[in-house]
């Protein structure tokens, strides 16, 4: 009889904390995770991080450690159903300890299935262990939260991953009766290309294992090919498409131009132009602002001509703009100028409008005095001395000049033109 498939990363699943690959932050000797789990203690935890990086095979090391029965579930699939389920078999002969639970993808589960645990999660009857590929505290409930310690998973490095690539080769190649030849660089490269993802590693080297059939050798050209693209970790939805947006617009920030193209590039190869262009425009005026005022006018000409050619040439256009930015002199005198404003009008610091700013249909219209408002440029210098903010707000100063050249060069002009007093209202 045939023997069921099974893939091969499940099939060589670490079975001890001792074999899982990366997460020395949590599982080295001293880590914590390892010391709660010898200790023999299991509290509700959520394990946070991308796939394949070890949370659901850590999830059943600890359950093999427990007495408590153990119940899986996946939240992509689960219901309340599956929850009460379970629920029912609590104080029973099928779960005389308790139960452990595991939930993976916790974050498709929505409030109401979430609390449907609360009650038994507090009195101990389940323990949770609930896995998740997006940040916790976004996702999941709160009271739920404050009850679990929270892990988070790491990419795992490309050398941790080359232990469990060659791992895997040894086992296929055991199997075998004539072992297949791998050309020299294949593990390095297979590690390199899964992105921190061991599953994914592990599973290219099963597909490359099957394509050699029998009598034929792993070259490095056929790693290359199986894992191209595959180092990519990219969920529109998900935390990885924000961080890649956001590093790169931090990088532009931040004036260097390397870092700003890298985050560039792992967009584009994704295709995601609407967030490109939505980034640098913002960083044009964020981050570069009044320091080159002419950034925003040239990025969004860049953006424009990046959106009409389409990928794969708008990467021209829009490398040009992040070198740009990234090069460019930067003040954030405009950012920070609207948002104490906008903090003032939310805080309700508004005011009335004074008289020689209203409308001038109002005037003659039983108002107690006519407008008076004074006309900057028929004054010299086109300024006059005027209040125009609200009374209550009359003396508050939102704008600062920034200390570039640009912004310098329009101080030191008012200086002089109101130095002159022109005018009083």
């Amino acid at each position: 009889m045939e023997r069921e498939y099974k893939p091969l990363a499940d099939e060589i699943r670490p079975r001890s904390l001792d074999d899982v690959v990366g997460q020395r932050h949590i599982l080295g000797d001293r880590g914590l995770l390892r010391r709660i789990v010898e200790s023999g203690a299991t509290p509700n935890m959520i394990f946070y991080g991308p796939s394949g990086t070890g949370k659901t095979t850590v999830a059943r090391i600890i359950a093999d450690r427990t007495q408590r029965s153990l119940r899986k579930l996946n939240a992509t699939t689960a219901g309340i159903a599956d929850i009460k389920q379970i629920i029912d078999e609590l104080d029973t002969f099928l779960t005389p300890g308790g139960v452990l639970l595991y939930l993976d993808e916790i974050q498709y589960f929505n409030k109401k299935q979430q609390q449907s645990l609360l009650e038994f999660i507090e009195d101990g009857r389940i323990t949770l262990i609930a896995s998740t590929t997006e940040n916790p505290y976004f996702c999941v409930f709160g009271a739920i939260l404050s009850r679990s310690t929270v892990f988070e998973f790491k990419p795992v490095s490309p050398a941790d991953a080359e232990l469990a690539v060659r791992r895997a080769i040894d086992i296929l190649n055991d199997r075998r009766a004539t072992p297949i030849p791998i050309e020299e660089g294949v593990p390095a490269r297979i590690a390199v290309s899964c992105g921190g993802d061991v599953r994914k590693a592990i599973n290219a080297v099963e597909l490359l294992f099957s394509a050699a059939g029998d009598g034929g050798r792993i070259t490095l050209e056929d790693a290359v090919l199986i894992s191209q693209k595959s180092a990519m970790r990219y969920d529109r939805d998900g935390d990885e498409h924000y961080d890649i947006l956001s590093a790169m617009m931090k990088s532009l920030r931040g004036s260097d131009p390397d870092a700003a193209l890298h985050y560039l590039a792992r967009a584009i190869e994704v295709n995601d132009l609407p967030g490109i262009c939505r980034r640098i425009l913002c960083s044009a005026s964020e981050d570069i602002g009044l320091a080159y005022p002419q950034a925003v006018p040239v990025v969004k000409a860049c953006v424009d001509s990046a959106l009409q050619l389409g990928l794969p040439e708008a990467r021209l256009p829009l490398a040009e703009a992040c070198i740009l930015l990234a090069t460019a002199p930067k003040s954030n005198s405009v950012v920070m100028a609207i948002d104490r404003a906008v903090g003032d009008v939310k805080a309700g610091h508004v005011g009335s409008i004074p008289r020689e700013l209203q409308n001038v249909h109002a005037d003659g219209t039983g108002f107690e005095r006519e407008q008076g408002y004074l006309y900057p440029h028929d004054f010299p210098g086109h300024w006059v001395k005027q209040q125009y903010l609200p009374d209550e707000l009359k003396t508050v100063r939102y704008y600062e000049f920034g200390d570039n050249k640009t912004e310098q060069a329009a101080k030191q002009y008012w200086d002089r033109i109101r130095g002159a007093g022109t005018a009083d209202p």
